[in-house]
């Protein structure tokens, strides 16, 4: 009876020590996994590391940078034509300095207007309105080379002169030789009840929009201008416009640099012009707004 009872003991302290140990072993395994598990994620990582540190920087292409734009300034608008120019196109203007917009920045642009009125009293009067407008742009990495926006602009502003509310008579015609490219809107406006003849020539050269708009009527019963007249000098008043940027940026060339003698070829291989977005016109009794883009009916122009 002693020797079952003592081996009956002996059975339960070896289950009560196995029991005890159980936890032991766990939590020295779970131990055992952290160390081998942060032994683990460590080498990971330091694996990622040299990864990332051996991968090459900048693995993406790199945006090509914009090409320089061609022409760096602009001259004073009021200087790009000849006196014999303006003698033609505003014979009876006052001040043949013409009157200049104000800019907040006059290398990228500005603009000039004339105004004449031949009163012939009873006979009637002869009415000739003039604006130059240029408009440079520079490259810009986001937005483009300055060409390319010169070219969108030029695109723009032909198109506001052949859409221009109540012209009548609209005609758009390619221009040769003066600058890139250049086009000629010519329409009729009627504005309390004188018909003005308009024409608006864009020129672009480079990153340079040149925009010429002259408009003439014959008021109080005098004759109409022909358009053709009209739009021929428009025609020279555009080059003269477009050889005046050119020269402005030649080597020497000063932001007044104004063509000598007669009008010069601005061609591809030198010329540019530049666009105005401020709005002009005016003239006694019916002035046309030479607006961007092309003319306006409107009354006194307003300032670049």
């Amino acid at each position: 009876m002693h020797r079952p009872a003592q081996r009956q003991r002996q059975r339960l302290t070896r289950v009560l020590v196995g029991a005890a140990a159980a936890p032991v072993i766990l939590f020295a395994s779970a131990c055992s996994g952290d160390d081998s598990g942060s032994g683990s994620d460590g080498a990971k990582k330091d694996t990622g590391a040299e990864s990332s540190a051996s991968a090459p920087s900048g693995s993406g292409e790199e945006t090509p940078a914009v090409e320089k734009a061609a022409f760096a300034k602009l001259p004073e608008p009021c200087e790009t034509l000849t006196k014999k120019t303006l003698g033609d196109l505003v014979p009876a203007a006052k001040d043949k300095s013409g009157r200049a917009g104000t800019s907040d920045d006059v290398s990228t642009r500005g603009n000039c207007t004339w105004e004449s009125l031949d009163d012939n009293g009873v006979d009637g009067s002869q009415f000739r309105w003039l604006r130059v407008a240029m408009n440079r742009f520079e490259s810009d990495q986001s937005l483009g080379s300055g060409a390319k926006r010169a070219q969108a602009n030029f695109t723009k502003q032909v198109a506001d002169a052949q859409a221009v509310k109540g012209a009548k008579n609209v005609k758009t015609t390619p221009v040769p030789g003066t600058g890139d490219q250049a086009t000629l809107v010519s329409y009729d406006l009627k504005k309390d009840k004188e018909t003005f003849k308009q024409q608006t020539l864009v020129a672009r050269v480079e990153n340079a929009v040149v925009a010429v708009d002259y408009n003439g009527a014959g008021l109080a019963g005098d004759k109409q201008p022909d358009g053709g007249d009209l739009a021929k000098d428009t025609q020279k008043a555009a080059k003269e416009a477009v050889a005046a940027v050119v020269a402005a940026n030649k080597p020497g060339g000063g932001a007044s640099s104004k063509p000598e003698g007669g009008a010069k070829d601005g061609s591809k291989d030198d010329a540019k012009g530049g666009k105005d977005d401020a709005e002009g016109g005016g003239g006694k009794g019916a002035a046309l707004d030479g607006g961007e883009g092309g003319a306006k009916a409107g009354a006194k122009p307003k300032s670049e």
